[in-house]
């Protein structure tokens, strides 16, 4: 192979593995955040717009760029100013160089655009398929028993009272603070957040989170190791009824365990539990209340 060929063959290569990477990110991410709407057509909507659009982007620009090499340099040039613009920090590493110096290698490379375009079509895609068939069947395979009220849950050495929707069991992401004073606040019913404090709800501990967790209506067998901090079950949880909403972009709840001042543990729906900083307030990270039977 003469120099532009090595250019040209390197260039496809690292579009296969940025898109394949992308595509492995989007793919899990996909059914761990997303897939909540009750219409399939919106989560399709959303799967290729916010979590498949990096592998997309490498995808397409890829294309372009085996059959026509400098119009393909230019967009590749075109998306990573578009990135730099609309995406902050960790993306100017992750995807801005990248396309940037894609574009440098398309402009000068040569490639047999058949196998090439093959090449960066086909290793994304399958990538996309194998690592995003778990994570989809867990999201297809969850139950919702379509009952929202105040729930007793036994089971595993726990047996607590979980919030009904509303203050105690919000549907948008707050602050571990404030998750920890509404509880505080609400009232025995678990409908209004009260002026004072009514000490009779509260946020879980990361064990009690952990015990609690369930797969298809029943127990998920979890045991809590507090000094690893290490979460591990008899069967793998899900994001189903009693304990979650099926239908809910919130996938992360806070917990009362705290790992320092700064730092409160998140119980996830699959079972893992995390530090996060206090003042997180993402929109998918928020909270269910606990009371005694």
């Amino acid at each position: 192979m003469d120099r532009r060929s090595v250019v040209g063959w390197t260039a496809v290569a690292l579009s296969a593995l940025f898109a394949s990477l992308a595509a492995f990110w989007g793919a899990v991410e996909a059914f761990h955040e997303g897939w909540y709407y009750r219409d399939w057509k919106m989560n399709v909507a959303m799967t290729l717009a916010q979590y498949l659009a990096p592998m997309l982007v490498f995808m397409v620009a890829g294309v372009v760029a085996v059959r026509w090499p400098r119009v393909g340099a230019a967009l590749h040039l075109a998306c990573a100013g578009a990135a730099a613009i609309y995406f902050h920090g960790g993306a100017t590493l992750i995807l801005v160089a990248p396309l940037a110096v894609l574009a440098l290698l398309y402009a000068f490379g040569s490639f047999s655009p058949k196998w090439a375009a093959c090449v960066v079509v086909a290793v994304p895609t399958l990538t996309m398929l194998i690592s995003g068939a778990y994570p989809a069947y867990l999201a297809f395979d969850r139950v919702d028993d379509g009952e929202r009220g105040a729930r007793t849950i036994r089971g595993n050495g726990v047996t607590l009272v979980w919030a009904p929707p509303g203050p105690g069991w919000p549907d948008d992401g707050v602050s571990w603070e404030h998750a920890r004073t509404t509880c505080d606040c609400l009232s025995a019913d678990g409908r209004v957040v009260l002026p004072a404090p009514q000490h009779v709800w509260r946020l879980p501990t990361a064990d009690e989170a952990v015990r609690t967790a369930v797969r298809h209506g029943g127990n998920a067998g979890g045991s809590w190791d507090a000094k690893a901090r290490t979460a591990a079950y008899r069967v793998p949880p899900n994001k189903e009824s009693p304990l979650w909403r099926k239908y809910s972009k919130i996938v992360y709840w806070w917990t009362a365990t705290e790992r320092d001042e700064t730092h409160a543990l998140r119980f996830v729906w699959n079972g893992q539990v995390r530090a996060t900083l206090k003042k997180a307030h993402w929109g998918y990270l928020a909270y269910r209340c606990v009371r005694g039977e």
